[in-house]
């Protein structure tokens, strides 16, 4: 069978195998996280999310290596950069978070997400766990319309002209920082409002692909590289431009990335970059946000919500599920 054949067959797999079983990784992970809610203990809430989404990934019909994960194997015993994972069959790349934004869970507030990417070997970018500097912008508007060596101002000018209205009317989501202070004043100066959040990049990134229902026109700033690469698989099944540069301002920060071939300190990502071929994406509520309702439990279920979106088929299916057995939840 020729490579051409062999890339069809496995396409076809993955939508086969994946289309409706990967949203059961990240619910797994959502209700475990969910038992910790605003009980203050982050690395309980973590540690549960990471357990129920590693088990439940094991038994998906798939041959996984994780590209995007919980570090390396030396640093993260479960979930490490280069696991294998799955009961056998297509070969693919899975990027993952059990839990998007652990101190928002911790703390009870809005927009703590699972999130799980399965794409097919090779299509995913593979960093370290540094920060990346980031600007995202959802569907709609030219390529190009946004980037990351023009100012604030340009970038926001630039926007409303596409957009139609007035800079007044652009919101920027930037994760409230210290290091930020000189993006944020920046962006106040040009006339834009701010939404500040306190954790979660991949669900402020997400915001920008349905700004009339979130609120949100453009996503800034610098948050982790491994969640640059989980938005920018959300973005391409939803469309949208985000472009990052690794912050590699350290010694050892270069050397893990030139370990991972990634030799450019300098170099500017953008999304096809960042995904470079047919991506699933789920993510499902843990706490209740903008755009996916969190866990709730009842007396005799579990109801969860959960998005998943496919690069190929530009399909998106929202998921409402109530799971009667609560068992299978450890519960």
């Amino acid at each position: 069978m020729n490579t051409q054949v062999e890339e069809i067959d496995e396409a076809a797999s993955l939508e086969r195998v994946l289309s409706i079983e990967i949203a059961r990784v990240t619910e797994r992970a959502a209700v475990a996280a969910a038992t910790f809610r605003g009980r203050g203990d982050e690395r309980a809430a973590d540690g549960a999310a990471i357990a129920a989404m590693r088990e439940e990934l094991d038994t998906l019909a798939v041959s996984g290596t994780v590209v995007i994960g919980e570090g390396e194997a030396d640093d993260a015993p479960s979930l490490y950069l280069g696991e294998e994972l799955g009961s056998g069959g297509p070969r693919v790349d899975i990027a993952l978070d059990p839990l998007e934004g652990t101190t928002i869970c911790a703390k009870n507030l809005p927009n703590a997400i699972s999130v799980v990417a399965v794409a097919t070997r090779g299509a995913l970018l593979t960093t370290p766990d540094v920060y990346m500097d980031k600007i995202a912008v959802g569907p709609g508007y030219p390529d190009g319309i946004v980037g990351l060596d023009r100012s604030p101002r340009d970038n926001i000018e630039a926007l409303a002209r596409a957009k139609g209205v007035r800079v007044q009317e652009i919101t920027a989501c930037i994760l409230d920082r210290p290091r930020h202070a000189r993006l944020i004043e920046e962006v106040r100066q040009a006339g834009a409002a701010i939404r500040l959040i306190g954790d979660g990049d991949v669900a402020g990134v997400i915001h920008t692909t349905d700004p009339a229902v979130t609120g949100i026109d453009i996503y800034l700033g610098i948050g982790g590289a491994p969640e640059g690469v989980l938005a920018a698989a959300a973005l391409r099944c939803r469309g949208g431009q985000i472009e990052g540069r690794l912050q590699l301002n350290t010694m050892d920060r270069r050397i893990r990335a030139e370990k991972l071939g990634l030799t450019d300190p300098d170099r500017l990502f953008r999304l096809d970059d960042m995904v470079m071929g047919d991506v699933i994406f789920a993510a499902t509520g843990v706490t209740g946000g903008t755009f996916l309702e969190g866990v709730r439990f009842q007396a005799d279920r579990i109801e969860t919500h959960t998005v998943v979106m496919r690069s190929r088929t530009r399909t998106v299916r929202d998921i409402r599920a109530r799971h009667y057995d609560r068992e299978k939840f450890g519960l």
